[in-house]
């Protein structure tokens, strides 16, 4: 009988406290939503520490108060280990599953032995695509680098892509323009290439800048990185 009732109490006290998030979740976005220049709240979560909520809203993190009345925005800090709790934060929703991501939309290329593999986003018209693809990816070895040619900059780098793409070889018309600056010719307009598909993969995924390097454990480096940065990061992955 006495067992009955703690579960019921403790049932009771579990409900609650759900009625209770829900509600601070839902005050939260009706307080925030209308200042946040149409931008939509994706969740709303208790932090551990300082009574802050962590609110997100597309792909990146903000803090507030219970009652939505203040607006916190930059970084958290442990003190004690000086670890950046956001950028934590923000790593860990932001991660992907590596073997969703449809490789077949992408360019291949095998370096070495091939076995670590990265996938990396480009813009054909990007100065740090470029410095990218002429340092670090040009030197590392052993690696598998898929590249999703992600246009965002403009109309011109849908032309490129779709040139590159139906090029013979395609990893080398991507590394004569990106490398060595050669136009890649102009292709029939009957090729087909993927770039509207990678466009809303690259959206899908938030990416909001190129570079951005995706690696197997779903983690993600937005932005160029040198050679023995990249090194480590592929050193961490098991």
């Amino acid at each position: 009988m006495l067992k009955t009732k703690v579960a019921v109490l403790l049932a009771t006290g579990l409900l609650a406290s759900c009625v209770e998030a829900q509600n601070t979740e839902a005050n939260i976005k009706k307080a925030l939503e209308p200042r946040l220049g149409g931008a939509k709240i994706e969740s709303v979560r208790e932090t551990p520490y300082g009574g802050l909520y962590e609110v997100r809203v597309a792909g990146d993190i903000l803090y507030t108060d219970k009652k939505g009345d203040y607006l916190f925005i930059g970084r958290v800090y442990d003190t004690k280990t000086s670890t950046d709790l956001t950028s934590a934060r923000i790593e860990e929703i932001n991660k992907i599953k590596f073997s969703d991501l449809p490789l077949e939309l992408a360019l291949k290329q095998v370096k070495g032995n091939g076995k670590r593999v990265i996938a990396v986003f480009e813009d054909p018209n990007c100065g740090y695509c470029k410095r990218l693809r002429q340092t670090t990816l040009k030197e590392i070895d052993n690696v598998t680098i898929y590249t999703f040619m992600y246009n965002i900059l403009s109309e011109d780098s849908f032309v490129k892509s779709k040139n590159i793409w139906c090029a013979p070889d395609r990893v080398k018309a991507l590394d004569e323009w990106m490398i060595n600056g050669k136009v890649p010719p102009s292709t029939p307009a009957a090729c087909e290439s993927p770039n509207d598909k990678v466009l809303a993969l690259g959206q899908k995924l938030r990416i909001n800048g190129t570079p951005a390097i995706f690696f197997t454990d779903g983690s993600r480096i937005p932005g160029a990185i040198d050679l023995k940065s990249l090194e480590a990061k592929l050193a961490t992955i098991k």
